[in-house]
């Protein structure tokens, strides 16, 4: 901020405050205030105060308020650099702006409802975009914009992260609804552990590497199966790929669903057998458990899948914790089945009959879901149980072997990538975990109409897409492993992943290399917000012209700017 002289013909010259910025190779400029009037020496007097020189007294500076401005500053500043803000609409509008303050309000200050209102009030959101006045109809009708301009979105960003041939994640889960007024709200498969409450059901697409690209919103009872066509459906004909390699889990990409994957030209798919599925195979013949006495990675074939790859493999790590937690649900199930047993035999007097004892153990063997290795003998007031050693051994033999199936040839997938690119499955369950973890918040949904609903679902989607960028450039600062992108692309296939040293090196220490104490992402926003924008005016008379001023960046702050490359 300086002060400027402007020649005026015969007239007084015009005094202006301005402050000036940089936009590229551009320098813009815009006028604060008009001095014109002042007097001279009050003119100087400020304009040895904006160089730092302390010749006004103290008292005569007031800040009129202070609002939290460094992590607003960061997070709209990637939008725009990830050029985020043009991919939502080329031209500049207010329902453009609202949505863009909604989306930074997931991120900074996250909420269920819409808290935009009361962020504006309290950060430089509403200023940096000019929406000061906005209420919440106007933040309503914005979500009924960014809804129509959905498929427009999900196109270019899919035209910028998507390439023919590449491999597309895709996964589903389920949020709970609060009320029962929106008719998406269904009672179904619950995975959030809320009970009684009807659920949301959405699947989304990502690249490679995580990145979201699109979200689909679905009724509370639809099966994770029957989503399956849809996004075929997307792929082709939305996004126009004609030749991709679309990656489920094994109870995404039924055997049903694959059938149908294979009327549709040029898509490959990978996915992974079932313990049953993967029993047939080694009573066949067709997986010799021998294999794995030499290697933990093979390649083999079966009659029962013509034109398909299997890879199978063999992880001893995983394989112990598979025996442990049998271990501990068999001693549990005894546990109960031995309580349910006393009970029984002390009931002499009125024995219980044995509708009510099957009731009983019915519960316990659902809970824990070890029925297939006890068998139970109940008569009117008698019960008994052993555990079924053979079934028990048969599983065991299986433990820690998983098998990937693809239709794609060798030429094109090694073995060894088909099983890492199942295992990037793993970045989908990343986007779920934020998205309803303590970074935004996607649930309890409040919102009563099905658009509304899908609106709130798509913005919180948008606000990972931001997310995600920030965290792969923060990651010096965070306790992401920097490393683990690369790292994946080499790291060995089966067995599980490693740390790396500067990861491992940061958790033990605390801080980075360059001596910051190491953050969260949650932690390192919040160190950015007291980075304040103050309202200063010089005297106590209104009728005085105010300017802003900005806190100084600390260290931590300039290095997380610097990384942002804002």
């Amino acid at each position: 901020m300086y002060i400027d002289v402007v020649p005026n013909r015969n007239s007084r010259p015009a005094v202006l405050l301005r402050e000036a910025w940089r936009e590229g190779k551009k320098v813009k400029r815009r006028t604060v205030a008009n001095l014109t009037d002042w007097p001279e020496e009050k003119v100087e007097a400020l304009r040895r105060v904006l160089k730092g020189e302390a010749v006004v007294a103290k008292e005569s500076l007031h800040i009129e308020r202070s609002l939290a401005h460094g992590h607003v500053e960061a997070v709209l500043g990637m939008i725009h650099r990830i050029g985020l803000d043009t991919v939502i609409a080329s031209k500049r509008s207010r329902e453009r702006d609202l949505v863009i303050a909604m989306l930074a309000e997931r991120l900074l200050h996250p909420s269920s409802k819409l808290a935009t209102v009361r962020l504006m009030h309290t950060t430089t959101l509403a200023e940096e975009l000019g929406v000061r006045d906005a209420d919440e109809d106007d933040l309503y009708r914005a979500m009924d914009w960014l809804l129509s301009r959905q498929e427009t979105i999900e196109r270019k960003l899919a035209a910028k992260h998507l390439a023919e041939g590449a491999s597309v994640l895709y996964d589903v889960t389920s949020s709970y609804y609060e009320g029962r007024t929106c008719p998406l709200a269904l009672f179904g498969h619950d995975r959030d552990g809320e009970k009684g409450k009807p659920i949301i059901v959405y699947g989304v697409l990502t690249d490679p590497r995580g990145l979201p690209v699109a979200v689909s919103v679905y009724h509370g009872n639809t099966g994770d199966p029957t989503t399956v066509p849809d996004q075929v459906k997307t792929l082709k004909d939305r996004f126009g790929l004609n030749r991709l390699v679309l990656v489920g889990d094994r109870g995404m990409l039924t055997q049903t669903q694959l059938d149908t994957v294979k009327t549709h030209p040029g898509i490959g798919w990978i996915s992974a057998l079932r313990s049953r599925a993967i029993r047939n195979l080694v009573e066949g013949g067709a997986l010799q458990l021998s294999l794995f006495d030499q290697t933990d990675l093979a390649e083999i074939t079966s009659e029962e899948y013509p034109h398909e790859r299997l890879i199978a493999c063999f992880n001893p790590l995983l394989a112990e914790e598979r025996k442990r937690k049998r271990e501990e649900l068999l001693a549990a199930t005894e546990r109960e089945l031995s309580r349910i047993a006393r009970q029984v035999a002390r009931r002499t007097r009125t024995p219980l009959d044995k509708a009510e004892i099957g009731k009983k153990v019915g519960g316990v063997l659902k809970q824990f879901k070890m029925g297939k290795h006890f068998s139970v003998t109940i008569g009117e007031g008698t019960f008994s149980f052993a555990r079924k050693e053979a079934s028990i051994q048969k599983e065991e033999a299986l433990d820690g072997i998983y098998v990937i199936r693809t239709s794609e040839p060798q030429e094109r997938l090694s073995p060894e990538d088909a099983v890492r690119t199942y295992k990037n499955l793993s970045h989908v369950e990343r986007v779920f975990r934020s998205l309803k973890g303590l970074d935004l918040l996607i649930r309890p949904i409040w919102h009563r109409t099905e658009d509304r609903v899908k609106a709130h679902i798509f913005l919180c989607l948008l606000a990972y897409y931001v997310e995600w960028h920030m965290r792969k450039a923060l990651a010096p600062l965070l306790f992401d492993d920097e490393e683990l992108p690369e790292r994946r692309k080499t790291r060995h296939a089966v067995r599980p992943a490693k740390a790396s040293l500067s990861a491992l090196r940061k958790k033990a220490t605390g801080l980075t290399p360059d001596g910051f104490p190491v953050q969260s992402f949650s932690t390192l926003l919040a160190e950015l917000a007291t980075r304040c924008r103050h309202r200063v005016r010089i005297g106590t008379d209104p009728a005085q012209p105010s300017f802003s001023r900005v806190t100084d960046l600390t260290p931590l702050q300039a290095r997380a700017f610097e990384l942002l490359r804002l």
